[in-house]
Protein backbone atom coordinates (compact mmCIF):
# COMPACT_ATOMS: atom_id res chain seq x y z
CA UNK A 1 0.00 0.00 0.00
CA UNK A 2 2.87 2.36 0.86
CA UNK A 3 4.57 1.92 -2.47
CA UNK A 4 1.32 2.27 -4.32
CA UNK A 5 0.46 5.58 -2.67
CA UNK A 6 4.07 6.72 -2.98
CA UNK A 7 4.03 6.07 -6.72
CA UNK A 8 0.77 7.97 -6.99
CA UNK A 9 2.39 10.98 -5.30
CA UNK A 10 5.45 10.74 -7.57
CA UNK A 11 3.29 10.46 -10.68
CA UNK A 12 1.14 13.40 -9.59
CA UNK A 13 4.18 15.62 -9.03
CA UNK A 14 5.79 14.45 -12.29
CA UNK A 15 2.61 15.14 -14.20
CA UNK A 16 2.29 18.52 -12.50
CA UNK A 17 5.84 19.61 -13.31
CA UNK A 18 5.76 18.13 -16.80
CA UNK A 19 2.49 19.84 -17.56
CA UNK A 20 3.75 23.12 -16.17
CA UNK A 21 7.01 23.01 -18.13
CA UNK A 22 5.17 21.93 -21.28
CA UNK A 23 2.80 24.87 -21.01
CA UNK A 24 5.64 27.29 -20.23
CA UNK A 25 7.82 25.94 -23.07
CA UNK A 26 4.97 26.04 -25.58
CA UNK A 27 4.06 29.56 -24.47
CA UNK A 28 7.68 30.73 -24.82
CA UNK A 29 8.14 29.17 -28.27
CA UNK A 30 4.88 30.53 -29.58
CA UNK A 31 5.69 33.93 -28.12
CA UNK A 32 9.19 33.94 -29.68
CA UNK A 33 7.81 32.85 -33.06
CA UNK A 34 5.07 35.50 -32.98
CA UNK A 35 7.59 38.15 -31.91
CA UNK A 36 9.97 37.24 -34.71
CA UNK A 37 7.16 37.24 -37.32
CA UNK A 38 5.75 40.55 -36.10
CA UNK A 39 9.22 42.08 -36.00
CA UNK A 40 9.90 40.89 -39.57
CA UNK A 41 6.74 42.43 -41.00
CA UNK A 42 7.13 45.66 -39.00
CA UNK A 43 10.71 45.96 -40.24
CA UNK A 44 9.70 45.37 -43.86
CA UNK A 45 6.72 47.67 -43.62
CA UNK A 46 8.73 50.56 -42.12
CA UNK A 47 11.54 50.17 -44.64
CA UNK A 48 9.39 50.02 -47.77
CA UNK A 49 7.11 52.74 -46.42
CA UNK A 50 10.04 55.18 -46.16
CA UNK A 51 9.39 57.81 -48.90
CA UNK A 52 13.06 58.29 -49.68
CA UNK A 53 13.62 54.57 -50.07
CA UNK A 54 10.48 54.17 -52.16
CA UNK A 55 11.51 57.08 -54.45
CA UNK A 56 14.97 55.57 -54.80
CA UNK A 57 13.48 52.24 -55.80
CA UNK A 58 11.26 53.82 -58.49
CA UNK A 59 14.16 55.94 -59.77
CA UNK A 60 16.47 52.96 -60.08
CA UNK A 61 13.75 50.86 -61.69
CA UNK A 62 13.30 53.48 -64.43
CA UNK A 63 16.89 53.05 -65.59
CA UNK A 64 17.79 50.85 -68.53
CA UNK A 65 19.51 48.23 -66.37
CA UNK A 66 16.96 48.57 -63.61
CA UNK A 67 17.41 45.10 -62.08
CA UNK A 68 21.15 45.60 -61.47
CA UNK A 69 20.62 49.10 -60.12
CA UNK A 70 17.86 47.84 -57.78
CA UNK A 71 20.23 45.11 -56.64
CA UNK A 72 22.87 47.71 -55.86
CA UNK A 73 20.36 49.77 -53.90
CA UNK A 74 19.12 46.75 -51.91
CA UNK A 75 22.71 45.85 -51.08
CA UNK A 76 23.07 49.28 -49.57
CA UNK A 77 19.91 48.68 -47.46
CA UNK A 78 20.77 45.06 -46.60
CA UNK A 79 21.44 45.97 -42.99
CA UNK A 80 18.11 47.76 -42.65
CA UNK A 81 16.28 44.87 -44.28
CA UNK A 82 18.21 42.24 -42.24
CA UNK A 83 19.56 40.50 -45.34
CA UNK A 84 22.20 37.96 -44.27
CA UNK A 85 22.17 35.43 -47.16
CA UNK A 86 21.68 32.56 -44.66
CA UNK A 87 18.17 32.89 -43.38
CA UNK A 88 16.91 36.03 -45.18
CA UNK A 89 17.41 36.85 -48.88
CA UNK A 90 16.04 39.30 -51.41
CA UNK A 91 14.99 38.56 -54.96
CA UNK A 92 14.31 40.94 -57.86
CA UNK A 93 11.69 39.45 -60.13
CA UNK A 94 10.10 40.49 -63.38
CA UNK A 95 6.86 42.30 -62.54
CA UNK A 96 4.84 40.42 -65.13
CA UNK A 97 6.33 36.93 -65.27
CA UNK A 98 7.95 36.72 -61.76
CA UNK A 99 11.10 35.58 -63.53
CA UNK A 100 14.21 35.82 -61.37
CA UNK A 101 16.42 38.72 -62.49
CA UNK A 102 18.81 39.28 -59.58
CA UNK A 103 19.15 38.71 -55.88
CA UNK A 104 21.22 37.54 -52.93
CA UNK A 105 20.40 33.85 -53.54
CA UNK A 106 20.53 33.10 -57.23
CA UNK A 107 19.98 29.32 -56.79
CA UNK A 108 16.96 29.79 -54.58
CA UNK A 109 15.55 32.53 -56.78
CA UNK A 110 15.22 30.30 -59.77
CA UNK A 111 13.04 27.80 -57.84
CA UNK A 112 10.68 30.10 -56.00
CA UNK A 113 7.08 28.89 -55.55
CA UNK A 114 4.21 31.20 -56.16
CA UNK A 115 3.13 32.35 -52.68
CA UNK A 116 0.06 34.38 -51.81
CA UNK A 117 2.14 37.54 -51.40
CA UNK A 118 3.75 37.07 -54.86
CA UNK A 119 0.35 36.73 -56.45
CA UNK A 120 -0.77 39.87 -54.64
CA UNK A 121 2.31 41.75 -55.94
CA UNK A 122 1.68 40.60 -59.52
CA UNK A 123 -1.75 42.17 -59.22
CA UNK A 124 -0.14 45.49 -58.35
CA UNK A 125 -0.48 45.48 -54.53
CA UNK A 126 2.10 44.91 -51.82
CA UNK A 127 1.91 41.48 -50.16
CA UNK A 128 2.42 41.54 -46.39
CA UNK A 129 0.23 38.56 -45.44
CA UNK A 130 1.56 36.39 -42.59
CA UNK A 131 1.03 32.62 -42.53
CA UNK A 132 2.01 31.26 -39.08
CA UNK A 133 1.67 27.69 -40.31
CA UNK A 134 4.25 28.21 -43.10
CA UNK A 135 7.94 27.51 -42.58
CA UNK A 136 8.92 30.88 -44.03
CA UNK A 137 8.09 34.59 -43.94
CA UNK A 138 7.92 36.69 -47.15
CA UNK A 139 7.10 40.14 -48.41
CA UNK A 140 6.44 41.01 -52.08
CA UNK A 141 6.48 44.71 -53.13
CA UNK A 142 5.82 45.80 -56.77
CA UNK A 143 8.15 48.59 -58.06
CA UNK A 144 7.49 50.47 -61.33
CA UNK A 145 9.72 52.98 -63.10
CA UNK A 146 9.13 54.18 -66.60
CA UNK A 147 8.26 51.21 -68.73
CA UNK A 148 9.88 48.77 -66.34
CA UNK A 149 8.05 46.85 -63.59
CA UNK A 150 9.69 44.69 -60.96
CA UNK A 151 8.79 42.81 -57.80
CA UNK A 152 11.11 42.98 -54.82
CA UNK A 153 10.59 39.74 -52.89
CA UNK A 154 12.06 39.32 -49.38
CA UNK A 155 11.97 35.75 -47.96
CA UNK A 156 13.04 34.51 -44.49
CA UNK A 157 13.24 30.72 -43.84
CA UNK A 158 12.86 31.11 -40.02
CA UNK A 159 16.10 29.32 -39.27
CA UNK A 160 16.85 31.89 -36.56
CA UNK A 161 13.47 31.18 -34.95
CA UNK A 162 14.10 27.43 -35.10
CA UNK A 163 17.52 27.85 -33.51
CA UNK A 164 16.10 30.02 -30.76
CA UNK A 165 13.24 27.58 -30.11
CA UNK A 166 15.74 24.74 -29.94
CA UNK A 167 17.66 26.62 -27.27
CA UNK A 168 14.45 27.29 -25.39
CA UNK A 169 13.47 23.60 -25.61
CA UNK A 170 16.84 22.59 -24.19
CA UNK A 171 16.38 25.04 -21.31
CA UNK A 172 12.86 23.69 -20.67
CA UNK A 173 14.11 20.08 -20.66
CA UNK A 174 16.87 20.96 -18.23
CA UNK A 175 14.35 22.70 -15.97
CA UNK A 176 12.03 19.69 -16.28
CA UNK A 177 14.81 17.33 -15.22
CA UNK A 178 15.52 19.44 -12.17
CA UNK A 179 11.80 19.58 -11.39
CA UNK A 180 11.50 15.80 -11.61
CA UNK A 181 14.34 15.36 -9.15
CA UNK A 182 12.68 17.84 -6.81
CA UNK A 183 9.34 16.00 -7.18
CA UNK A 184 10.93 12.68 -6.19
CA UNK A 185 12.45 14.27 -3.10
CA UNK A 186 9.16 15.92 -2.19
CA UNK A 187 7.29 12.65 -2.68
CA UNK A 188 9.47 10.98 -0.05
CA UNK A 189 8.80 13.83 2.36
CA UNK A 190 5.07 13.67 1.69
CA UNK A 191 5.11 9.90 2.03
CA UNK A 192 6.69 10.20 5.46
CA UNK A 193 4.15 12.72 6.70
CA UNK A 194 1.03 11.37 4.99
CA UNK A 195 1.43 7.71 4.05
CA UNK A 196 2.57 6.42 7.45
CA UNK A 197 -0.60 7.68 9.21
CA UNK A 198 -2.65 6.37 6.30
CA UNK A 199 -1.05 2.93 6.71
CA UNK A 200 -1.93 2.95 10.41
CA UNK A 201 -5.52 3.94 9.59
CA UNK A 202 -5.67 1.16 6.98
CA UNK A 203 -4.42 -1.41 9.47
CA UNK A 204 -6.97 -0.16 11.98
CA UNK A 205 -9.73 -0.42 9.38
CA UNK A 206 -8.63 -3.99 8.58
CA UNK A 207 -8.82 -4.90 12.26
CA UNK A 208 -12.31 -3.40 12.47
CA UNK A 209 -13.31 -5.30 9.33
CA UNK A 210 -12.10 -8.46 11.07
CA UNK A 211 -14.29 -7.71 14.08
CA UNK A 212 -11.58 -6.35 16.43
CA UNK A 213 -12.87 -3.12 17.95
CA UNK A 214 -10.72 -3.16 21.09
CA UNK A 215 -7.39 -1.73 19.83
CA UNK A 216 -7.18 2.08 19.72
CA UNK A 217 -4.92 3.93 17.24
CA UNK A 218 -2.26 6.20 18.72
CA UNK A 219 -2.66 9.92 17.95
CA UNK A 220 0.79 11.36 17.07
CA UNK A 221 -0.15 14.88 15.98
CA UNK A 222 -2.77 17.58 16.33
CA UNK A 223 -3.09 18.37 12.64
CA UNK A 224 -5.74 17.09 10.26
CA UNK A 225 -4.22 13.56 10.36
CA UNK A 226 -4.42 13.59 14.14
CA UNK A 227 -8.02 14.78 14.04
CA UNK A 228 -8.77 12.04 11.51
CA UNK A 229 -7.18 9.39 13.77
CA UNK A 230 -9.17 10.62 16.77
CA UNK A 231 -12.36 10.58 14.72
CA UNK A 232 -11.50 7.08 13.51
CA UNK A 233 -11.15 5.85 17.11
CA UNK A 234 -14.50 7.44 18.00
CA UNK A 235 -16.07 5.89 14.93
CA UNK A 236 -14.74 2.44 15.87
CA UNK A 237 -16.19 2.77 19.37
CA UNK A 238 -19.58 3.94 18.11
CA UNK A 239 -19.58 1.23 15.44
CA UNK A 240 -18.82 -1.39 18.08
CA UNK A 241 -21.73 -0.23 20.24
CA UNK A 242 -24.02 0.01 17.22
CA UNK A 243 -23.12 -3.46 15.94
CA UNK A 244 -23.73 -4.94 19.38
CA UNK A 245 -27.14 -3.26 19.54
CA UNK A 246 -27.99 -4.32 15.99
CA UNK A 247 -26.92 -7.91 16.68
CA UNK A 248 -29.08 -8.00 19.79
CA UNK A 249 -32.08 -6.66 17.91
CA UNK A 250 -31.37 -8.99 15.00
CA UNK A 251 -31.22 -11.98 17.33
CA UNK A 252 -34.54 -10.95 18.83
CA UNK A 253 -36.12 -10.53 15.41
CA UNK A 254 -34.67 -13.80 14.11
CA UNK A 255 -36.01 -15.64 17.13
CA UNK A 256 -39.35 -13.90 16.76
CA UNK A 257 -39.67 -14.64 13.04
CA UNK A 258 -38.44 -18.20 13.48
CA UNK A 259 -40.71 -19.20 16.34
CA UNK A 260 -43.77 -17.02 15.92
CA UNK A 261 -46.93 -18.87 15.01
CA UNK A 262 -47.99 -16.27 12.44
CA UNK A 263 -46.34 -16.34 9.04
CA UNK A 264 -44.34 -13.39 7.76
CA UNK A 265 -43.37 -12.86 4.11
CA UNK A 266 -41.46 -9.77 2.93
CA UNK A 267 -40.72 -8.55 -0.61
CA UNK A 268 -38.55 -5.67 -1.77
CA UNK A 269 -39.67 -2.88 -4.07
CA UNK A 270 -39.12 -5.02 -7.17
CA UNK A 271 -41.15 -7.92 -5.82
CA UNK A 272 -38.18 -10.15 -4.97
CA UNK A 273 -38.50 -12.29 -1.83
CA UNK A 274 -36.58 -11.00 1.20
CA UNK A 275 -37.83 -13.13 4.06
CA UNK A 276 -40.17 -16.07 4.62
CA UNK A 277 -40.34 -17.63 8.09
CA UNK A 278 -41.10 -21.34 8.73
CA UNK A 279 -44.69 -20.61 9.77
CA UNK A 280 -45.36 -18.97 6.39
CA UNK A 281 -43.76 -21.90 4.56
CA UNK A 282 -46.06 -24.29 6.40
CA UNK A 283 -49.18 -22.18 5.81
CA UNK A 284 -48.49 -21.70 2.10
CA UNK A 285 -47.39 -25.33 1.71
CA UNK A 286 -44.50 -24.46 -0.60
CA UNK A 287 -40.76 -23.83 -0.44
CA UNK A 288 -39.54 -20.24 0.17
CA UNK A 289 -38.16 -19.94 -3.37
CA UNK A 290 -41.61 -20.76 -4.72
CA UNK A 291 -43.33 -17.97 -2.76
CA UNK A 292 -43.57 -15.64 -5.77
CA UNK A 293 -45.80 -12.61 -5.17
CA UNK A 294 -47.23 -12.54 -8.69
CA UNK A 295 -48.33 -16.16 -8.38
CA UNK A 296 -49.61 -16.15 -4.80
CA UNK A 297 -50.88 -12.71 -3.89
CA UNK A 298 -51.18 -10.57 -7.05
CA UNK A 299 -54.76 -11.71 -7.82
CA UNK A 300 -55.73 -11.02 -4.18
CA UNK A 301 -54.02 -7.66 -3.65
CA UNK A 302 -51.97 -6.09 -6.51
CA UNK A 303 -48.38 -5.26 -5.62
CA UNK A 304 -48.60 -1.66 -6.81
CA UNK A 305 -51.66 -1.07 -4.69
CA UNK A 306 -49.82 -2.19 -1.56
CA UNK A 307 -46.75 -0.11 -2.43
CA UNK A 308 -48.92 2.99 -2.74
CA UNK A 309 -50.36 2.61 0.76
CA UNK A 310 -49.58 5.22 3.37
CA UNK A 311 -47.88 4.43 6.67
CA UNK A 312 -50.35 2.78 9.01
CA UNK A 313 -52.67 1.58 6.23
CA UNK A 314 -53.13 -2.10 5.49
CA UNK A 315 -55.26 -4.39 3.38
CA UNK A 316 -56.94 -7.53 4.67
CA UNK A 317 -57.85 -10.59 2.67
CA UNK A 318 -58.06 -14.37 2.90
CA UNK A 319 -56.39 -17.25 1.10
CA UNK A 320 -57.38 -20.91 1.02
CA UNK A 321 -54.50 -23.39 0.79
CA UNK A 322 -55.85 -26.92 0.59
CA UNK A 323 -58.10 -27.32 3.64
CA UNK A 324 -56.40 -24.44 5.47
CA UNK A 325 -57.86 -20.95 5.77
CA UNK A 326 -55.28 -18.16 6.06
CA UNK A 327 -55.99 -14.51 6.81
CA UNK A 328 -53.64 -12.10 5.00
CA UNK A 329 -52.63 -8.61 6.10
CA UNK A 330 -50.78 -6.51 3.48
CA UNK A 331 -48.76 -3.40 4.39
CA UNK A 332 -45.96 -1.35 2.83
CA UNK A 333 -42.78 -0.59 4.75
CA UNK A 334 -40.38 2.37 4.24
CA UNK A 335 -40.93 4.36 1.03
CA UNK A 336 -41.68 3.34 -2.52
CA UNK A 337 -38.07 3.45 -3.70
CA UNK A 338 -36.27 1.61 -0.87
CA UNK A 339 -39.15 -0.21 0.79
CA UNK A 340 -41.30 -3.16 -0.06
CA UNK A 341 -44.32 -5.19 0.97
CA UNK A 342 -44.83 -7.07 4.23
CA UNK A 343 -47.47 -9.78 4.48
CA UNK A 344 -48.58 -11.30 7.79
CA UNK A 345 -50.35 -14.66 7.55
CA UNK A 346 -52.63 -15.88 10.32
CA UNK A 347 -53.92 -19.45 10.25
CA UNK A 348 -57.61 -19.28 11.15
CA UNK A 349 -58.42 -22.87 10.23
CA UNK A 350 -58.75 -24.04 13.81
CA UNK A 351 -60.50 -20.82 14.76
CA UNK A 352 -63.07 -21.36 12.03
CA UNK A 353 -63.45 -24.98 13.07
CA UNK A 354 -63.77 -23.93 16.70
CA UNK A 355 -66.39 -21.36 15.79
CA UNK A 356 -68.23 -23.97 13.77
CA UNK A 357 -67.97 -26.45 16.62
CA UNK A 358 -69.13 -23.83 19.09
CA UNK A 359 -72.17 -23.02 16.99
CA UNK A 360 -72.81 -26.70 16.47
CA UNK A 361 -72.24 -27.30 20.19
CA UNK A 362 -74.76 -24.63 21.20
CA UNK A 363 -77.22 -25.92 18.65
CA UNK A 364 -76.76 -29.51 19.83
CA UNK A 365 -77.06 -28.60 23.51
CA UNK A 366 -80.17 -26.58 22.76
CA UNK A 367 -81.65 -29.43 20.77
CA UNK A 368 -80.68 -32.10 23.28
CA UNK A 369 -82.25 -30.13 26.13
CA UNK A 370 -85.27 -28.96 24.16
CA UNK A 371 -86.34 -32.50 23.19
CA UNK A 372 -86.66 -33.88 26.75
CA UNK A 373 -88.10 -30.60 27.99
CA UNK A 374 -90.75 -30.75 25.29
CA UNK A 375 -91.61 -34.32 26.24
CA UNK A 376 -91.72 -33.51 29.95
CA UNK A 377 -93.98 -30.53 29.35
CA UNK A 378 -96.27 -32.47 27.03
CA UNK A 379 -96.81 -35.37 29.43
CA UNK A 380 -97.07 -33.08 32.45
CA UNK A 381 -99.74 -30.97 30.74
CA UNK A 382 -101.59 -34.14 29.72
CA UNK A 383 -101.65 -35.38 33.33
CA UNK A 384 -102.75 -31.95 34.58
CA UNK A 385 -105.51 -31.50 31.99
CA UNK A 386 -106.83 -35.04 32.53
CA UNK A 387 -107.77 -34.09 36.10
CA UNK A 388 -107.79 -37.69 37.25
CA UNK A 389 -109.71 -39.03 34.26
CA UNK A 390 -106.89 -41.15 32.84
CA UNK A 391 -106.20 -44.64 34.14
CA UNK A 392 -103.65 -45.05 36.87
CA UNK A 393 -101.44 -47.26 34.69
CA UNK A 394 -101.39 -44.64 31.91
CA UNK A 395 -100.58 -41.90 34.40
CA UNK A 396 -97.74 -43.95 35.83
CA UNK A 397 -96.46 -44.59 32.29
CA UNK A 398 -96.46 -40.86 31.60
CA UNK A 399 -94.66 -40.21 34.87
CA UNK A 400 -92.07 -42.85 33.98
CA UNK A 401 -91.46 -41.01 30.68
CA UNK A 402 -91.09 -37.71 32.54
CA UNK A 403 -88.61 -39.33 34.95
CA UNK A 404 -86.72 -40.92 32.01
CA UNK A 405 -86.48 -37.60 30.17
CA UNK A 406 -85.38 -35.91 33.40
CA UNK A 407 -82.64 -38.49 33.84
CA UNK A 408 -81.63 -37.91 30.23
CA UNK A 409 -81.34 -34.18 30.87
CA UNK A 410 -79.43 -34.87 34.06
CA UNK A 411 -77.03 -37.10 32.11
CA UNK A 412 -76.50 -34.36 29.49
CA UNK A 413 -75.85 -31.74 32.16
CA UNK A 414 -73.47 -34.04 34.02
CA UNK A 415 -71.54 -34.71 30.81
CA UNK A 416 -71.32 -30.99 30.12
CA UNK A 417 -70.13 -30.33 33.67
CA UNK A 418 -67.54 -33.10 33.31
CA UNK A 419 -66.20 -31.58 30.08
CA UNK A 420 -66.16 -28.14 31.69
CA UNK A 421 -64.13 -29.43 34.65
CA UNK A 422 -61.74 -31.26 32.36
CA UNK A 423 -61.26 -28.18 30.18
CA UNK A 424 -60.66 -25.91 33.17
CA UNK A 425 -58.38 -28.38 34.93
CA UNK A 426 -60.59 -28.48 38.04
CA UNK A 427 -61.32 -32.20 37.63
CA UNK A 428 -58.68 -33.93 39.73
CA UNK A 429 -57.65 -37.50 39.06
CA UNK A 430 -57.45 -39.80 42.08
CA UNK A 431 -54.38 -41.79 41.15
CA UNK A 432 -53.88 -45.24 42.62
CA UNK A 433 -52.60 -48.64 41.53
CA UNK A 434 -55.28 -51.08 40.44
CA UNK A 435 -55.50 -54.26 38.35
CA UNK A 436 -56.22 -53.46 34.73
CA UNK A 437 -57.90 -56.84 34.18
CA UNK A 438 -60.29 -56.38 37.13
CA UNK A 439 -61.38 -53.03 35.71
CA UNK A 440 -62.27 -54.72 32.41
CA UNK A 441 -64.16 -57.46 34.28
CA UNK A 442 -66.17 -54.85 36.18
CA UNK A 443 -67.16 -53.04 33.01
CA UNK A 444 -68.12 -56.28 31.27
CA UNK A 445 -70.42 -57.19 34.15
CA UNK A 446 -72.04 -53.75 33.95
CA UNK A 447 -72.75 -54.00 30.22
CA UNK A 448 -73.72 -57.68 30.11
CA UNK A 449 -77.46 -57.16 30.68
CA UNK A 450 -77.63 -54.44 28.02
CA UNK A 451 -75.85 -56.71 25.56
CA UNK A 452 -78.26 -59.54 26.33
CA UNK A 453 -81.20 -57.22 25.79
CA UNK A 454 -79.94 -56.59 22.26
CA UNK A 455 -79.16 -60.30 21.83
CA UNK A 456 -75.46 -59.58 21.27
CA UNK A 457 -72.77 -62.18 21.70
CA UNK A 458 -70.27 -60.58 24.10
CA UNK A 459 -66.93 -62.39 24.31
CA UNK A 460 -63.58 -61.50 25.82
CA UNK A 461 -60.01 -62.77 25.65
CA UNK A 462 -57.19 -61.56 27.86
CA UNK A 463 -54.81 -62.88 30.47
CA UNK A 464 -55.78 -63.03 34.12
CA UNK A 465 -52.37 -61.66 35.01
CA UNK A 466 -52.52 -58.23 33.42
CA UNK A 467 -50.27 -55.79 35.33
CA UNK A 468 -51.31 -53.22 37.85
CA UNK A 469 -51.50 -49.72 36.41
CA UNK A 470 -51.43 -46.25 37.94
CA UNK A 471 -54.54 -44.18 37.30
CA UNK A 472 -58.00 -43.10 38.35
CA UNK A 473 -59.91 -46.40 38.24
CA UNK A 474 -63.32 -44.78 38.16
CA UNK A 475 -62.39 -42.59 35.18
CA UNK A 476 -60.73 -45.48 33.33
CA UNK A 477 -63.79 -47.67 33.82
CA UNK A 478 -65.94 -44.76 32.59
CA UNK A 479 -63.90 -44.77 29.35
CA UNK A 480 -64.18 -48.55 28.97
CA UNK A 481 -67.93 -48.45 29.63
CA UNK A 482 -68.39 -45.72 27.04
CA UNK A 483 -66.57 -47.76 24.40
CA UNK A 484 -68.57 -50.88 25.16
CA UNK A 485 -71.85 -48.95 25.33
CA UNK A 486 -71.27 -47.51 21.87
CA UNK A 487 -70.52 -51.01 20.53
CA UNK A 488 -73.78 -52.30 22.02
CA UNK A 489 -75.85 -49.32 20.81
CA UNK A 490 -74.57 -49.12 17.25
CA UNK A 491 -74.44 -52.84 16.51
CA UNK A 492 -77.69 -54.30 15.10
CA UNK A 493 -79.40 -56.79 17.41
CA UNK A 494 -77.79 -60.18 17.35
CA UNK A 495 -74.33 -58.84 16.66
CA UNK A 496 -70.93 -59.89 17.97
CA UNK A 497 -68.81 -57.83 20.34
CA UNK A 498 -65.32 -58.98 21.27
CA UNK A 499 -63.06 -57.53 23.97
CA UNK A 500 -59.31 -58.26 23.93
CA UNK A 501 -56.56 -56.88 26.15
CA UNK A 502 -52.89 -57.30 26.85
CA UNK A 503 -49.67 -55.56 27.81
CA UNK A 504 -46.56 -54.55 25.90
CA UNK A 505 -43.65 -53.41 27.98
CA UNK A 506 -44.65 -50.32 29.89
CA UNK A 507 -48.15 -50.05 28.38
CA UNK A 508 -51.43 -51.96 28.57
CA UNK A 509 -54.14 -52.01 25.95
CA UNK A 510 -57.73 -52.97 25.38
CA UNK A 511 -59.59 -53.35 22.07
CA UNK A 512 -63.36 -53.51 21.56
CA UNK A 513 -64.43 -54.90 18.17
CA UNK A 514 -67.93 -55.21 16.79
CA UNK A 515 -69.57 -56.10 13.50
CA UNK A 516 -71.99 -53.19 13.62
CA UNK A 517 -72.73 -50.32 11.25
CA UNK A 518 -69.13 -49.09 11.33
CA UNK A 519 -67.88 -45.53 10.81
CA UNK A 520 -67.47 -44.04 7.31
CA UNK A 521 -63.96 -42.89 6.37
CA UNK A 522 -65.01 -39.24 6.17
CA UNK A 523 -66.21 -39.29 9.81
CA UNK A 524 -63.34 -41.21 11.40
CA UNK A 525 -61.22 -38.12 12.14
CA UNK A 526 -64.11 -36.28 13.84
CA UNK A 527 -65.64 -39.14 15.81
CA UNK A 528 -63.94 -37.93 19.04
CA UNK A 529 -65.25 -34.36 18.71
CA UNK A 530 -67.94 -33.09 21.04
CA UNK A 531 -71.53 -33.68 19.92
CA UNK A 532 -70.30 -35.21 16.68
CA UNK A 533 -72.41 -38.17 15.61
CA UNK A 534 -72.27 -40.12 12.39
CA UNK A 535 -76.03 -40.63 12.27
CA UNK A 536 -77.66 -37.98 14.46
CA UNK A 537 -81.19 -39.40 14.18
CA UNK A 538 -80.13 -42.90 15.17
CA UNK A 539 -77.90 -41.55 17.93
CA UNK A 540 -80.78 -39.71 19.56
CA UNK A 541 -82.99 -42.78 19.24
CA UNK A 542 -80.37 -44.78 21.11
CA UNK A 543 -79.96 -42.07 23.76
CA UNK A 544 -76.60 -40.78 22.62
CA UNK A 545 -75.51 -37.16 23.05
CA UNK A 546 -72.19 -37.21 21.19
CA UNK A 547 -70.26 -36.30 24.36
CA UNK A 548 -69.17 -39.74 25.55
CA UNK A 549 -66.14 -40.22 23.29
CA UNK A 550 -64.97 -36.63 23.77
CA UNK A 551 -65.08 -37.12 27.56
CA UNK A 552 -63.30 -40.46 27.19
CA UNK A 553 -60.61 -38.82 25.07
CA UNK A 554 -60.02 -36.09 27.67
CA UNK A 555 -59.70 -38.69 30.45
CA UNK A 556 -57.28 -40.84 28.46
CA UNK A 557 -55.14 -37.84 27.58
CA UNK A 558 -54.96 -36.95 31.29
CA UNK A 559 -53.51 -40.44 31.81
CA UNK A 560 -50.96 -39.89 29.01
CA UNK A 561 -52.63 -42.58 26.93
CA UNK A 562 -54.31 -42.82 23.53
CA UNK A 563 -57.80 -43.66 22.32
CA UNK A 564 -58.14 -44.33 18.63
CA UNK A 565 -59.88 -46.26 15.88
CA UNK A 566 -58.05 -49.26 14.45
CA UNK A 567 -58.04 -49.76 10.71
CA UNK A 568 -59.64 -53.07 9.83
CA UNK A 569 -61.20 -54.93 6.95
CA UNK A 570 -64.89 -55.73 6.74
CA UNK A 571 -67.84 -54.14 8.55
CA UNK A 572 -67.83 -52.96 12.13
CA UNK A 573 -65.55 -50.86 14.32
CA UNK A 574 -62.50 -51.52 16.49
CA UNK A 575 -61.57 -49.02 19.21
CA UNK A 576 -58.19 -49.35 20.93
CA UNK A 577 -57.34 -47.93 24.37
CA UNK A 578 -53.67 -47.72 25.39
CA UNK A 579 -52.45 -46.59 28.84
CA UNK A 580 -49.02 -46.42 30.46
CA UNK A 581 -48.45 -48.75 33.38
CA UNK A 582 -46.79 -45.95 35.38
CA UNK A 583 -47.67 -42.28 35.22
CA UNK A 584 -44.83 -39.73 35.17
CA UNK A 585 -45.85 -38.32 38.56
CA UNK A 586 -45.99 -41.81 40.04
CA UNK A 587 -42.55 -42.68 38.67
CA UNK A 588 -41.07 -39.63 40.38
CA UNK A 589 -42.70 -40.61 43.72
CA UNK A 590 -41.59 -44.22 43.51
CA UNK A 591 -38.03 -43.29 42.62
Amino acid sequence: MFRSLHMKLVMILILLITSLMTVVGAFLMISVTNFYINDFYEQMSETFADPSFADALRSEAAQENGAQRLQSLLELYSGTLGINSRSRNYYILDGKTCEFLAGSDEAGGRSLEQTANLLTARNGSSGYESDIAANYMDVAVPVSGGDNSYIIYIRDNRSAVSSLNGELLLIVLQALLVGLLVSVLLSFLLAKTMIDPSVKLTQGAERIAGGNFEEVLEVDSTDEIGVLTTTFNDMARVMHDTIDAVENERSKLDALFLHMTDGVVAYDGSGALIHCNPAAVAMLDRAPEDCVYSELFEPICPFERVMSMRRGDYAESELTVGERSVELYFAAFADEETGGVLIVLHDVTEHRKTEERRREFVANVSHELRTPLTNIRSYAETIRDADGDIPRETENSFLDIVISETERMTHIVQDLLTLSRLDSGRSEMVMARFPFGEAIDSVLRSIALEAQRHKHELTHEYSEHLPLIMGDRGRIEQVMLNILSNAVKYTPDGGHIRVTAGDAGETVWMEVSDDGIGIPAKDRERIFERFYRVDKARSRESGGTGLGLSIATEIVQRHNGTLRLVDRKGPGTTVRLELPVMQSEAREVLS
